[in-house]
């Protein structure tokens, strides 16, 4: 059971990335999946989540209208489109299974991580 994250590296105030989160041992599609980050000095916190059981779709505050996760199926494998990016969303990102709908409510915890990819977003 593996979930490899890809895609960070630098970006430019107002730029884009898009991060992906191949699962590998298991269908993807049969979890919630998220992804959280962690900024120097400041402790990981959750950015995004999907649950197609519960069809529930998560975004922390300071992303919404910005970032957009998804998956595919066939690809077996979670993204997360980040557009308008500013320096406050340096950080390493993790993707993660996790319950959707408890992190929606404040619950910050997964049930199993990935590893993080860098962002960083500087001019």
């Amino acid at each position: 059971v593996q979930l490899q994250a890809s895609g960070g590296g630098l970006a430019q105030p107002g730029g884009s990335l898009t991060l992906s989160c191949a699962a590998s041992g298991f269908t993807l599609d049969h979890y919630d999946i998220g992804w959280f980050r962690q900024a120097p000095g400041q402790l990981r916190g959750p950015v995004s989540c999907i649950s197609n059981r519960d069809d529930i779709t998560f975004y922390t505050d300071s992303v919404k209208g910005r970032f957009t996760i998804s998956g595919d199926t066939a690809k077996n494998t979670a993204y997360l489109q980040m557009n308008s990016l500013t320096p406050d969303d340096t950080a390493v990102y993790y993707c993660a299974i996790l319950d959707c709908r408890a992190v929606s409510h404040g619950v910050n915890q997964a049930n199993y991580w990935g590893q993080g990819t860098l962002v960083t977003v500087s001019s």
